[in-house]
């Protein structure tokens, strides 16, 4: 079976696209599993399949490396929006997709009918417990202590409909990533493992982070890291509201709105299109 796709990368994160309204694919975890393989020529962090939505404009399905299904991703997000309109599937500037982590509302900056920027309005985190999820006695897992081999951490969690932590530290050059990324990820208080972001506040209005993906190792950027920082960090008074966060992908711009929203704003890459054969 032949499928035409795209790559698609936004700080970081590299998708393999496919618009499953034009080409139907019939085991996108299979599918996901072979094109993610990091020894094949393609490589990526998951598949991202563009469907028909009934709610929204569009419907966005996120595969991870592994072949299980993600909930949702803030770069993979972007990337989407921008496929959706460079290859003419609309003409609208804004628009919503529909996700597992629930509906997202999308603008676009054109220029020239090249998209150079995109805003994605990824809704309200969520800090109960039970559905990020945590394992704690309160409320909420704010600065709560997390053994990581030799080292306790004192980290935060929160969900886009996907587990992020964050971790305020010193220098996050100095950070053991390949030894406590891991450690973190799988830590018993986190019984569907966790996404792992490293912050260090700069100054109130600029953050620098790093980020340990969930089964796939330290990342070059991650869109939902970087508001899981800011959300984080203006909550204990680290930082202001509205930041700029710098990850080794590029710099994305984060708001919470007074609504207790998020918006992420940064480009998205065509890195190249292809074809690839595979047995369902």
């Amino acid at each position: 079976m032949k499928v035409p796709f795209t790559k698609m990368q936004a700080y970081g994160n590299d998708y393999i696209y496919i618009n499953t309204i034009a080409h139907p694919v019939e085991d996108p975890g299979l599918l996901s599993k072979k094109i993610s393989d990091r020894h094949f020529g393609v490589g990526s962090d998951g598949l991202v399949l563009i469907c028909a939505s009934e709610i929204c404009d569009f419907r966005m399905r996120i595969f991870n490396p592994d072949g299980t299904e993600a909930e949702m991703c803030g770069n993979a997000l972007r990337s989407t929006a921008k496929y959706v309109y460079t290859y003419g599937l609309t003409e609208k500037k804004e628009f919503t997709i529909e996700t597992l982590g629930g509906i997202k509302r999308l603008e676009l900056t054109v220029t020239d009918k090249e998209v150079t920027d995109i805003r994605a309005h990824i809704g309200n985190p969520v800090f109960e417990p039970a559905s990020i999820p945590v394992l704690t006695d309160g409320d909420r897992f704010l600065e709560q202590p997390v053994q990581a081999g030799d080292r306790t951490f004192t980290a935060s969690s929160l969900s886009w409909g996907n587990p992020h932590t964050v971790i305020f530290v010193e220098d996050v050059d100095a950070v053991d990533l390949e030894t406590y990324g891991p450690l973190l990820e799988h830590a018993s208080c986190f019984p569907r493992r966790t996404n792992v972001t490293f912050a260090q506040v700069v100054d109130p209005e600029h953050i620098r982070i790093r980020e340990w993906e969930r089964g796939t190792g330290e990342t070059l950027g991650c869109g939902t890291g970087c508001c899981t920082a800011v959300v984080i960090g203006a909550l204990l008074g680290r930082c202001a509201s509205a930041v700029e966060v710098t990850q080794p992908g590029g710099v994305l711009k984060v708001e919470q709105h007074e609504d207790g929203s998020v918006s992420m704003q940064g480009p998205s890459y065509i890195v190249f299109q292809g074809e690839y054969e595979y047995e369902a």
